[in-house]
């Protein structure tokens, strides 16, 4: 654990401020859910909550059926990382942070078609493949993640067929996470 030599104190209806600095650094926006731990030397740690982390095994399986129906590969994020993948090689993406350009499809609840071989979606930090196609996982009307399906390297654009898949694949892990 890191100190980061910030003291806050407590008000009295018992809450404390996460400073804005922590919170950028973090991701941590307004209305993010946050899991509270404790330990046996009496510190109490925040974590970040993503119900889709919670609910990997169900990601990856719907990765993996995407994968085969769509024939290209699948990526499932929560709000800040890579969750789930299938189709390409997991250790290049697993716990990869979200592109600049997919928090932006998320917090503004868009959609991203290749509509061309120019249509340019980067969905993962620091690797160059593009993105077929990306939409958000909406859950009790909260964005809570999103999935995308990447191109492959003939770099056709989106089809029917694969807007259909993807939309079904956010539909069910939106209503996975609702319960």
């Amino acid at each position: 654990m890191k100190a980061t030599g910030i003291v806050r104190r407590i008000d009295d209806l018992g809450r404390v401020v996460i400073p804005k600095e922590i919170r950028r650094t973090m991701r941590i926006r307004e209305g993010d859910p946050l899991e509270i731990y404790t330990n046996n030397e009496g510190e109490v740690i925040f974590k970040k909550y993503s119900a889709i982390s919670e609910m990997y095994e169900n990601a990856a399986q719907v990765a993996e059926i995407m994968t085969k129906l769509a024939g290209c590969a699948v990526i499932v994020f929560d709000r800040d990382h890579v969750v789930a993948v299938a189709g390409a090689k997991k250790q290049e993406y697993m716990e990869r942070r979200v592109s600049v350009q997919m928090e932006d499809l998320m917090t503004n609840r868009k959609q991203f078609f290749m509509k061309s071989e120019t249509d340019m979606f980067s969905s993962v930090e620091g690797v160059g493949r593009k993105s077929l196609v990306a939409l958000p996982i909406v859950s009790s009307g909260d964005v809570t993640g999103a999935v995308t399906f990447l191109c492959n390297d003939d770099e056709k654009p989106v089809t029917d067929l694969q807007i259909s898949l993807i939309t079904a694949a956010t539909q069910f892990l939106g209503r996975q996470v609702e319960g």
